[in-house]
């Protein structure tokens, strides 16, 4: 059962962290070769990375989850705590996260380090600027959109048609000014006056093409790749043509080596990258996730959102990609969030429910099938929180029962590894178990059917629709070439539908296909349906609002 327990802050600031040498010589990475940011955290030499190369790898571990919803399912924290359970337990392990942007972080949603007694540590520094590295990947970025115009400017030689400049700016920031903008105005000396706008950071290509890059020269070749816009007669304009790609490789060769952290109870702990879950792929450097597998036996990572986006693009993007074939799958529910999905409104939440609960489960259920359609093996662990009852516990486990999934309680928010022991100990019994990882779809298969694929396989829909002009740009990129890049969907993450209002399991219902963008660098193709926002805004009262230095100087109201 869940205690009462500080604010995740007040938790942090009380760790006894280890110095970084001590953590990373746990997995036998001598001093030398990491390159110390402070005492706590430090990257991984990439020439010590290289070394690695010929051994055996550990077995991978995802967590993902249901939809999530206001109520809150702990999908980042019980990544921590698995991890921390694992080594609890005897194992091997290290976890992979994201890195945390500063939008979410001063807009409404928080940090991303975990929460309770399942957090990876300095919690301030990780949630802020940690290692630049997402300085270095704005900074890349915004030195292409430098040299785009720059390039107009003296002459045009290119041939940009500036209707069809596709390239926009980026900040680490939430800012609705700054969707849409006119950039040079103000004179002859300032350029050529055009539409513009700023995404937030981790919706760049630069990100997605930073995590799933293996190495330097495949950054360099990735960065050149990118379209960055179109001339008249609608040929691309790659980086390359621009001679961008070296530059901005400079800037990211720094970034590119994983970052090294600490949980709580000083387990290693992988922090590096941190794409956007919609634009993108929502999964942390595929350099930190192979590094990890051979230092450890067990790498236990996450995907961002719930498994119909984060899951379906681990395995279709990030897995096929990069060769990885996980182990197991780790479903993250609480019996809040499936009430919410039950039809209970948030304030409802407390009083128990098990009509609602097993109403809910539904949306449960379509994610456990969907991640076994991967032909990985699955557990659901229930994230407890103090309300629920045992009724409504046990009702989670009957559901998954008859689906042929174990369903454990866990309580690692609450005290730590202590209380994630017994999913620790059904995961290894998982990865002992076979798995037998495909992805949903094989490469030669058409863009659309790809996209069909996923809709009516996963969401539960009954097809696709698509304006002309939509169907045709799928056509296009085929013709030039691009038809066997996976498909990346863009779509709501509350609902298996387009309507985030659309809770539970919604079946028969049809996915609008509202546009295609190629990313070319990253080499996926996103699928955008209904809106999708890659610039988001503050809220009312922003939690910017809250956080502050104190009197000993720490930081205040971050969570």
């Amino acid at each position: 059962m869940s205690k009462k327990v500080g604010s995740d802050i007040e938790i942090a600031r009380e760790a006894k962290m280890k110095p970084i040498r001590e953590v990373a010589a746990k997995l036998g990475i001598k001093e030398e070769h990491l390159l110390p940011f402070g005492h706590t955290k430090a990257k991984i030499s990439m020439d010590y990375i290289k070394s690695l190369k010929g051994q055996k790898d550990g077995k991978l571990i995802l967590v993902t989850a249901i939809n999530p919803t206001p109520a809150g399912e702990g999908k980042t924290t019980t990544t921590v705590g698995l991890g921390d359970g694992l080594n609890r337990i005897g194992k091997k392990a290290i976890i992979c996260l994201r890195e945390p942007s500063l939008g979410p972080c001063f807009g409404v949603k928080g940090g991303a380090a975990g929460g309770g007694y399942a957090q990876v540590v300095p919690m301030e520094d990780i949630n802020l600027h940690f290692t630049g590295d997402f300085h270095a990947i704005g900074s890349a970025h915004n030195l292409l959109s430098a040299l785009i115009d720059n390039h107009i400017y003296w002459g045009n030689e290119l041939g940009f048609d500036s209707r069809r400049i596709t390239w926009r700016r980026v900040m680490d920031m939430n800012d609705r000014a700054l969707r849409q903008i006119n950039n040079s105005l103000g004179g002859v000396s300032n350029g050529f006056p055009r539409e513009d706008g700023f995404d937030i950071t981790v919706a760049s290509e630069v990100m997605a093409i930073f995590c799933l890059s293996t190495d330097l020269a495949d950054l360099t070749k990735r960065l050149g790749s990118i379209i960055v816009g179109y001339t008249r007669d609608k040929k691309p304009i790659f980086a390359r043509d621009l001679k961008a790609d070296g530059a901005m490789t400079v800037l990211l060769k720094d970034a590119i080596a994983p970052n090294i952290v600490q949980t709580l109870e000083n387990n290693p702990a992988f922090i590096h990258g941190g794409p956007f879950a919609n634009i993108a792929h929502g999964c942390n450097s595929v350099i930190a996730t192979t590094t990890a597998l051979k230092l450890a036996d067990y790498v236990v990572t996450e995907a961002g959102f719930g498994a119909d986006l984060g899951a379906e693009k681990f395995f279709d993007i990030k897995c096929r990609k990069a060769g990885l074939k996980p182990a197991a799958a780790v479903i993250v529910a609480t019996v809040r969030a499936l009430k919410m999905h039950g039809g209970v409104a948030k304030e409802d939440l407390g009083k128990e429910n098990i009509a609602a609960v097993k109403k809910g489960g539904e949306n449960l259920a379509r994610h456990i099938e969907n991640v076994k359609k991967f032909g990985v093996p699955a557990v659901v662990a229930i994230n407890r929180f103090i309300a629920d009852t045992d009724a409504e516990l046990d009702a989670v486990r009957q559901l998954c029962a008859e689906l042929g999934s174990e369903a454990i309680e866990c309580n690692h928010w609450s005290s730590g590894s202590a209380g994630i022991e017994q999913l620790a100990n059904a995961v290894v019994k998982l990865t002992d178990g076979p798995s037998n990882f495909k992805p949903l779809y094989p490469d030669d298969m058409s863009l659309w059917d790809k996209t069909r694929t996923i809709a009516q396989s996963l969401y539960g829909a009954q097809g696709i629709i698509a304006d002309k002009s939509v169907r045709d740009r799928f056509a296009e990129y085929e013709k030039a070439g691009f038809g066997h890049y996976p498909v990346c969907m863009a779509k709501t993450q509350y609902s298996f539908s387009t309507d985030p209002n659309l809770k539970g399991a919604p079946s028969n219902h049809v996915v609008p296909i509202r546009e295609i963008r190629l990313s070319a660098g990253a080499e996926f193709i996103v699928v955008v349906c209904g809106e999708i926002m890659t610039m988001p805004g503050l809220p009312r009262v922003p939690s910017a609002n809250h956080i502050r230095l104190n009197d000993k100087h720490e930081v205040e109201g971050l969570f």
